[in-house]
C-alpha cells in the first residue's frame, strides 16, 4: 500500500472505490465535470494541497485531460503531481458497452497499472516511510470538544475555518482531512487553542 503526504483526485466513485487497496491517503471525487462548478471540492483541495501534494489520476482519455487541466489551475504547481495511466482498451465489468473514447477508466486497470502510474509521479518527500505518526480518531474529536457535547457544532466549525477547509465536511471526512494537512500535536494544539475561545 502507497502512503501518499497528500491526497489522490479521481474522477468517480468507482476509481475511489478501485483505490481503497492500493493508496493509504484522502482519495477526492471530482464527480467527472462536476469539479468545474464544486467550489466546496476545490477548497478541499486546496487545503490538501497547502500541506501535501495533490495526484491527479484521471482517466486517458479527453475528458481525463480536461478535468486534470482544470485541477491543475486551482493549486500551485509543485504541489501537482501527474499520474498517467497508458491507453488500455476494452470496457468495464459494470458497463454493457466500452466508453466513447474505448479505453478502460482507472476504475477497470490492473493494480500494477495503478500502482505503476502513482509511482512514476511521485518523489521520495511524496511518499511517507517509517514509523506511522499517532492518528487522530473520531474519539479524538470526541474527547476534545469536537463532536457529541455542548457547543460541539461551533467548536468543530472553528476548526474547520482555521484549517481552511469546507464548511460541510462531514466528520469521516474531517478526520481524514486531518490526518492529511496536520499531526497529531498540531491537532491537539489547535484543540487546545480552540477550546479556550469564548463558547459564543
Amino acid at each position: 500500500m502507497l502512503h501518499i503526504n497528500g491526497a489522490v483526485i479521481v474522477e468517480g466513485k468507482y476509481d475511489k472505490s478501485r483505490l481503497k487497496n492500493i493508496v493509504d491517503c484522502p482519495v477526492i471525487v471530482t464527480n467527472v465535470f462536476g469539479i468545474f462548478s464544486d467550489s466546496e471540492t476545490a477548497k478541499l483541495i486546496r487545503a490538501y494541497a497547502e500541506s501535501g501534494v495533490i495526484v491527479i489520476l484521471t482517466d486517458s482519455d479527453l475528458a481525463g485531460f480536461k478535468i486534470r487541466g482544470h485541477i491543475k489551475g486551482l493549486v500551485p504547481e509543485d504541489r501537482i503531481r501527474n499520474a498517467y495511466v497508458p491507453d488500455v482498451y476494452g470496457k468495464e465489468r459494470r458497463k454493457a458497452t466500452p466508453s466513447a473514447e474505448g479505453k478502460l477508466g482507472v476504475e477497470g486497470l490492473s493494480d500494477d497499472i495503478i500502482i505503476s502510474a502513482l509511482k512514476a509521479c511521485l518523489g521520495a518527500d511524496d511518499v511517507a516511510v517509517g514509523a506511522e505518526s499517532r492518528r487522530i480518531t473520531k474519539m479524538d474529536l470526541y474527547e476534545d470538544g469536537f463532536s457529541g457535547g455542548l457547543n460541539s457544532s461551533l467548536k468543530r466549525q472553528r476548526l474547520i475555518q482555521r484549517l481552511n477547509l469546507p464548511q460541510r465536511l462531514p466528520p469521516n471526512s474531517l478526520v481524514e482531512a486531518l490526518n492529511s494537512i496536520v499531526s497529531y500535536d498540531e491537532y491537539k494544539a489547535l484543540a487546545e487553542e480552540i477550546n479556550a475561545l469564548p463558547k459564543d
